[in-house]
């Protein structure tokens, strides 16, 4: 090569065996940038968001302490409408907390009947007549459900899960459920029975505290049980809040 022919032309790359390395493998032709990145579905939400987490139970025990500590103070007519007034009140602060509408209308309806209740009985007591007799409702839907071998802790269970009814078929499944449903069964028997007795002898002060004593507090410890007997231990998780404490811990 002489000078006057300058330099040789760099050789050229053959770029046809990139391209078909990239075709074949899906994973190369994904770009990686941040815009492109796959999306993940969101998670379902939990039970205790379902149940509104500390704010749910802030408002379903609310109503209650408002009634008791106006009637004390103005009497019945002034705990009533104390009581609705905190009904309402949180019924708009849940919509404002974009809660389902459904939760603040039913809270409401629920004070609303309770406090119909104490209204027409003239007493005190009468606002958890509604309570006591749910109760003993519930407890019995439960307890038949188990007789009739349909488990309604299973229907629930496997109806949120969208698993249909193949479940029935597997009897260890079933027994387990039952089990699962009498945890339930004598939740709501304990609640009946002991408040049915303070409602009987007329200790509203003790009546208003044991209903909020076996409210959430004994529904999020038969959640756990259910699920233990259901799933086993494995599948019983702390909240976020409460692992990401225990590491920083």
């Amino acid at each position: 090569m002489t000078a006057e022919q300058g330099p040789e032309p760099a050789p050229q790359v053959d770029e046809q065996p990139a391209r078909s390395s990239a075709a074949g493998d899906p994973a190369a032709a994904v770009p990686t940038g941040t815009d492109s990145d796959p999306v993940e579905p969101a998670a379902p939400p939990t039970i205790w968001e379902q149940m509104g987490g500390p704010m749910g139970m802030v408002d379903s025990g609310l109503p209650v302490v408002v009634f008791i500590v106006a009637n004390v103070i103005g009497g019945l007519g002034w705990g009533i409408g104390a009581a609705l007034t905190a009904a309402v009140l949180i019924a708009v602060a849940r919509v404002a907390r974009k809660r389902p509408v459904t939760q603040a209308i039913a809270g409401v309806f629920g004070v609303g009947i309770a406090a119909y209740i104490a209204y027409r009985t003239d007493s005190a007591k009468g606002y958890f007549l509604l309570g006591i007799w749910s109760y003993l409702l519930y407890g019995g839907a439960l307890l038949l459900s188990i007789l009739v071998r349909w488990p309604l802790i299973g229907v629930i269970w496997e109806g949120v899960n969208g698993r249909g009814k193949g479940w029935r078929d597997d009897r260890a499944l079933v027994r387990r459920y039952d089990w699962a449903t009498v945890v339930w069964v004598f939740v709501f028997a304990a609640r009946y029975l002991v408040q049915r007795y303070l409602y009987d002898t007329d200790q509203v002060g003790w009546l208003a505290a044991v209903r909020l004593l076996m409210g959430y507090p004994v529904f999020i410890l038969a959640i756990i049980i259910s699920v233990w007997i259901v799933a086993g231990a494995g599948a019983i998780s702390l909240p976020d809040r409460l692992t990401r404490r225990r590491k920083t811990g």
